[in-house]
């Protein structure tokens, strides 16, 4: 059974802080073959949320709420391998945006996934860019 939590940095226990890099690692800098610093600080930051899925005490996948100022902006939204195909993104991002009411929310979805990013309202706000060699979409949902 999967749960969903939104949490501060200061409200991970060390375990989910520890396994929600670990993947986000795993996913975005080995399998996707992308070398970047994914801890840049902003995991830390007094408005940043972390959105955690988890699937007993397995770690299901996360997504990252960044507060920009003006907008909220949504990004390192992955799945665990394991649990790919099921639906559960679909339950982070709902969590994600149904948290974030106050202002509009931005993302740079990689361009293949735009078409699912519109599901949750986010549309086209800007061209196409790369980043690592991935096509990106800059995405907006107004509020």
């Amino acid at each position: 059974m999967t749960d969903v939590a939104i949490s501060s940095f200061d409200e991970l226990s060390p375990k989910t802080a520890y396994a929600l890099w670990r993947l986000r690692q795993d996913v975005f800098i080995v399998e996707q073959d992308c070398p970047y610093l994914d801890l840049d600080g902003r995991d830390l930051e007094p408005g940043t949320r972390h959105v955690v899925l988890s699937d007993g005490d397995q770690l299901a996948g996360t997504a990252r709420i960044l507060d920009d100022g003006d907008v909220w902006r949504i990004g390192r939204v992955v799945l665990a391998p394991t649990h790919r195909g099921k639906g559960l993104a679909d339950v982070i991002m709902a969590a994600a945006v149904e948290a974030l009411t106050d202002r509009d929310v931005v993302l740079d979805a990689q361009s293949p996934l735009a078409g699912w990013y519109a599901k949750f309202g986010f549309v086209k706000d800007g061209e196409e860019f790369l980043e690592d060699d991935i096509p990106h979409t800059p995405m907006r949902l107004t509020r």
